[in-house]
C-alpha cells in the first residue's frame, strides 16, 4: 500500500522547522564564540564543561553499576537453571531406574 502523499502545508511546516533548527544551531555557535572571547565567558564555559564532564562520569558510573547488577542477576539465574536441570536429570534417572526394577521380566 503506497504511503499517502503529504500535503504542501505539512511540507512547509517541516521545512520551516528545519530552518529554525539550523538557525538555532548556528546562533548557538555564534553565541558560544562571542562568550568565549570574554574572560568571564571563558570561565563560564569552563564551569559548564566541568559540570558536563561530572555528569557524564556519574552517568557512566551508574551505567556500569547497573550492568554489574544485571550481570550478577543473570549469573544467579544461570546457576539456578543449571541446578534445576541437574535435579531434573537426577529425578528422571531415578524414575527410569525405578521403572526398570518394577518392569516384569519375561
Amino acid at each position: 500500500m503506497p504511503h499517502p502523499r503529504r500535503s504542501l502545508e505539512e511540507e512547509v511546516v517541516n521545512v520551516r522547522s528545519l530552518v529554525w533548527f539550523v538557525l538555532g544551531i548556528a546562533g548557538g555557535f555564534v553565541a558560544a564564540h562571542l562568550v568565549n572571547k570574554d574572560p568571564r565567558g571563558q570561565e563560564l564555559l569552563a564551569q559548564v564543561d566541568a559540570r558536563i564532564g561530572e555528569f557524564a562520569d556519574r552517568m557512566s558510573e551508574a551505567y556500569h553499576e547497573q550492568e554489574t547488577r544485571l550481570s550478577d542477576i543473570l549469573d544467579d539465574a544461570k546457576s539456578v537453571a543449571a541446578s534445576a536441570v541437574d535435579a531434573t536429570a537426577d529425578a528422571a534417572g531415578s524414575v527410569a531406574a525405578a521403572a526398570k526394577k518394577a518392569a516384569p521380566t519375561d
